[in-house]
């Protein structure tokens, strides 16, 4: 499935890229009206008027090559099995809850005091992943 997703990524860009280089070759409607009057040349490699049909005929169907390779990538993106949500959610699911302490009285309710018959530790590792975000 990956390779098939790569595959269709690479065929959209390369028609991206075609297409907007045989736009750049394109002329306008305003470039005929010059020629008409001799200030360019209507000859070219396709012919008098073959080079609009090729040009214009090709870009049509890099952008139906384009188009469809956006409907197969969107539709392949919403057919994968989704796997928990986001990132968050699934490093939540996977991190195992943090032991509660035991309360050892008046001093767990006073901010940044500790009780005097406890030893000293380490400070708490920081929390990582879901951990981080206030609950709701």
């Amino acid at each position: 499935m990956n390779v098939v997703l790569n595959l269709l990524v690479g065929v959209q860009m390369l028609s991206a890229l075609a297409m907007i280089g045989l736009i750049l070759i394109q002329h306008g409607k305003g470039a005929d009206m010059g020629a008409a009057f001799g200030s360019g040349s209507a000859g070219s490699l396709f012919g008098a008027s073959g080079s609009a049909n090729f040009l214009s005929r090709t870009t049509a169907v890099l952008a139906a090559v384009f188009f469809a390779c956006t409907l197969l990538l969107a539709y392949f993106s919403h057919a994968r099995p989704a796997g928990g949500g986001s990132l968050l959610e699934r490093a939540a699911i996977g991190t195992p809850a943090a032991p509660a302490k035991p309360a050892t009285g008046a001093a767990n309710e006073i901010p940044g005091a500790a009780a005097p018959s406890a030893p000293a530790s380490a400070p708490a590792a920081p929390v990582s992943g879901a951990g981080q975000i206030p609950a709701k």
